[in-house]
């Protein structure tokens, strides 16, 4: 047959077309819907994936109790997961690991380090008794068939906790991806109580591999949100950090090799760093000589995976659409979804309770008013036999809550039939008295099913609540500016004549140090100003006057400029600021646009000092007085767009420096922000004082030690220990009350600072287990009120300190002030307080 025969008519072959354009549409959206709604995407109901929930369901048929290996788990849940062994196998190890639904045996991996769990043939699971009491319900359960239709399998679980929101999910469907955090168990549920009771709640991240979160800008969980999570750190030694968890999604090897890539990228500067994790983490970072701890931990953050930034994204399968929810929406879900399936269930319970009523009602009147005695008659068939028993009923139907049926006939017959005695009767008595009392308490839950859902809620807290309390720190993190805490990686050179800055200019003028994120300012004789990025070279201008690193909002450093204006020939001296500019633009510091200005002196002041210069005028001119003085601290520091003060309307021979000047701005103002432990000049927390030169700041801690440290705005302190923060005064007396555990009392002494050394931090307590500092002042004279005994009840006492007990060393042990029943020791007042322009932050007990 030729190929002529076989070829289809042209009509009929046009009508076989399938078109690229129909497929797309059609099978790629069943594609999409089908890796959404059966994937990637969990449920709102019970917070499952398919596979979750499948994995769950044939982990129940299997329960007996005992641990199953998990590769017959595994096959178990073949029979209603398509789609292979492996994503099963990952789905268990995920489940197993978030130590919630399933026990396990075995090892199943480490999150922290990303260790692998080892075959599934060799770990165990079962589920655990939390999964059993609140997960299954054969009769609330929604049901479905298979994927071959042989098994019923559930449709969604009936799940009587805000899973979802405990485990958290992630995955990424066709074109829709969702992550939502895990949050805490013991918070979950009292949120769901509080929503019950038509209270306020607010839920943030929790995760199981610890760490420190800055929810600020959570937004519930909202897409657009975003949380900070940091490692802690701690400071060994001057050497030595210990980088003791990891966060959230990260592991100990990615930790390892961000620091390596950091330090090889010159961002931190480090030795060494050591994986110490055994059954806690611990990372050990070992400092390069002279690297300061304090810069490291911010650098650490800064540019590592000890802090990472997670956005989430709750999208959730509700009734088989995706939608994008809030945390609290889910867990209003969550708990209303409990509250019915509670409902239900007691629903359910009553009617079975009333079904049991009925059929031992039935039976009391089938024994003691002797219908039975009817089975003992000659009838002619069956059906005449339940008839008559039914006759027998009659006098008594009422006494019944629902008709008599044939099938409550047929079960009574069945009941052999034996002599009855009067105890028979009586315990049917108390049956039926205790499914009265069981129903009336059904009906009380149904009533008041509110009160029974925060109950319910109450017992699971109780239950299973031990041991899950909160992991990851909630805490506000400081804002760290890389380019403060990057290490100085390279240097800048300058060619003057030429107008090239960079790095790669190593034959011409070395500039400064700086890090390849730094920013440089530029200014040049013709009264213009540019700041630019670090590069290798860049062209910024002939005949450059001053180049430095550019520090941002940087109000100490003060330029002052005599300059010549190119339009009239006066000159004008200035003082100004530069603390923000836009990036690679000319700024005109001279009188704008006038190509003849010319700057005849500069300098640059890192803490606003006022020379005095020297300026000749030309011999030719008809000036009186052709060389006189100027002291810049007579001229007020300005903007920099400002035209300055007026010097000269004659022309400008030569400005020479003539002698230093001191500081024209007031000493910095500190304050310390006690909510990130961190100083700061924008007048946050609590005002230090005002610093100057080698003023000092003076920390106590709760542990009874004391550290003198610089006014370094990159200092860290760690809130929670900090009990007492002020400016360094070495003629100040110190005060402090401490618990001394050994003789189970509290000790008073009073010293002065006797050290010089910055950053050692000095016991001046006790030393002892469980020793620690209560109070601590360094007014000159402070009265404490002392209140000991019973808190309902206390003794008070008012004690002078200054007369109680004598300055002495402070290495001295202290004189006994009260003992272990002391509830408070506040502090009343004071013969003198604090300098004016000082403050503190100060502890006491409570």
């Amino acid at each position: 047959m030729s190929d002529n025969e076989n070829a289809l008519p042209p009509d009929e072959s046009l009508h076989n077309v399938i078109h690229v354009g129909g497929m797309y549409e059609s099978w790629f959206l069943d594609y999409a819907s089908y890796v959404i709604l059966e994937r990637a995407v969990p449920g709102v109901e019970d917070g499952l994936k398919p596979v979750q929930r499948r994995i769950m369901h044939a982990m129940k048929e299997m329960d007996d109790g005992r641990f199953n290996k998990v590769a017959n788990v595994i096959g178990q849940t073949m029979q209603y997961h398509p789609h292979g062994d492996a994503s099963i196998s990952d789905a268990i190890v995920n489940l197993g690991q978030k130590d919630l639904l399933i026990e396990t045996q075995g090892n199943w991996g480490d999150v922290r380090t990303g260790d692998d769990a080892a075959a599934a043939r060799y770990i165990e699971a079962r589920l655990s008794k939390f999964a059993l009491d609140v997960a299954f319900n054969a009769k609330t359960t929604r049901w479905q068939l298979s994927y071959d239709g042989r098994k019923n399998e559930p449709l969604s679980l009936p799940m009587k906790f805000p899973l979802l929101l405990a485990q958290g999910a992630e995955g990424i469907a066709v074109g829709l991806s969702t992550k939502i955090l895990p949050h805490n168990f013991c918070e979950l549920i009292e949120a769901s109580i509080k929503y019950l009771r038509g209270k306020k709640f607010e839920l943030f991240p929790d995760f199981a591999t610890g760490g420190m979160i800055d929810a600020a800008n959570y937004n519930d969980g909202k897409r657009g949100g975003k949380v900070r999570v940091r490692a802690h750190i701690e400071e060994k030694d001057k050497k030595t950090l210990l980088i003791k968890d990891v966060p959230y999604g990260v592991t100990t090897t990615q930790l390892m090799e961000s620091i390596v890539k950091a330090n090889d990228n010159s961002k931190i500067k480090i030795k060494k760093v050591v994986d110490n994790t055994a059954s806690e983490v611990e990372i050990e970072v070992q400092l390069a000589p002279g690297i300061s701890p304090d810069i490291t931990i911010d650098a650490l953050y800064a540019f590592t995976d000890c802090e990472i930034s997670i956005s989430p994204n709750a999208c959730v399968i509700v009734e088989d659409k995706p939608h994008f929810l809030t945390v609290s929406e889910l867990l209003k879900y969550a708990t209303d979804f409990t509250r019915e399936l509670l409902k239900k269930e007691l629903e359910i319970r009553l009617a079975e309770l009333d079904e049991k009523w009925h059929y031992t009602s039935l039976e009391k009147i089938f024994f003691e008013k002797q219908i039975y005695k009817e089975l003992e008659q000659k009838h002619k068939d069956w059906d005449t036999v339940l008839a008559a028993i039914d006759k027998g009923f009659n006098p008594y139907k009422k006494l019944l809550k629902r008709e008599i049926t044939k099938e409550d006939i047929v079960k009574l017959t069945e009941k052999p039939v034996r002599r009855i005695y009067r105890l028979d009767i009586n315990e049917l008595n108390e049956q039926i008295k205790g499914i009265e009392g069981d129903i009336k308490q059904v009906k009380h839950d149904l009533a008041n099913l509110v009160d029974f859902t925060v109950s319910y809620y109450e017992g699971l807290l109780k239950k299973y609540g031990k041991g899950r309390e909160r992991k990851t720190e909630l805490k506000a993190f400081d804002t760290i500016q890389v380019q403060q805490v990057a290490i100085a990686n390279t240097k800048i050179y300058v060619n003057r004549a030429d107008g090239f800055i960079g790095t790669s200019l190593k034959k011409d003028e070395f500039i400064a140090e700086c890090s390849d994120l730094d920013n440089i300012i530029v200014f040049r004789r013709d009264g213009k100003m540019l700041v630019t990025k670090v590069a290798d070279k860049t062209f910024v201008g002939k005949d450059i006057i001053h180049v430095d690193v550019f520090r941002k909002n940087d109000e100490r450093t003060t330029y002052n400029m005599i300059y010549v204006d190119g339009k009239t020939g006066v000159s004008y001296a200035k003082r100004f600021n530069v603390t923000g500019i836009t990036r690679d633009k000319e700024y005109d510091l001279a009188n704008k646009g006038e190509k003849n200005s010319k700057v005849h002196y500069f300098s640059a002041n890192p803490n606003g000092e006022a020379e005095v210069v020297t300026l000749k005028l030309s011999p030719n001119c008809s000036a009186r007085n052709k060389e006189f003085d100027l002291f810049f601290e007579t001229i007020a520091i300005k903007g920099r767009n400002s035209m300055g003060n007026q010097v000269t309307k004659y022309p400008i021979r030569s400005v020479k420096f003539k002698e230093k000047g001191i500081s024209t701005l007031s000493g910095q103002k500190i304050w310390y922000d006690d909510a990130i432990g961190r100083l700061n000049t924008d007048e946050r927390g609590v005002y230090i004082g005002s610093f100057d030169g080698e003023d000092k700041i003076f920390v106590a801690y709760k542990n009874g030690t004391y550290e003198l440290t610089s006014f370094e705005l990159t200092n860290r302190y760690e809130p929670d220990d900090v009990i007492y923060i002020e400016k360094f005064n070495p003629d100040k007396i110190v005060s402090a009350i401490y618990f001394d555990d050994d003789k189970k009392q509290y000790n008073v002494k009073r010293f002065k600072i006797e050290t010089q050394t910055l950053n050692n931090k000095f016991l001046f307590i006790k030393e002892g287990k469980g020793n620690y500092l209560e109070m601590i002042t360094t007014h000159s004279n402070p009265v404490i009120l002392l209140k000991s005994g019973k808190k309902r009840d206390p003794e008070e006492e008012e004690v002078t300190l200054s007369e109680f007990v004598e300055v002495t060393g402070w290495k001295t042990v202290g004189t006994r002030i009260a003992g272990d029943d002391l509830i408070s020791a506040e502090l009343l007042s004071e013969e003198e307080g604090p300098d004016e322009e000082e403050g503190q932050i100060q502890g006491e007990l409570f």
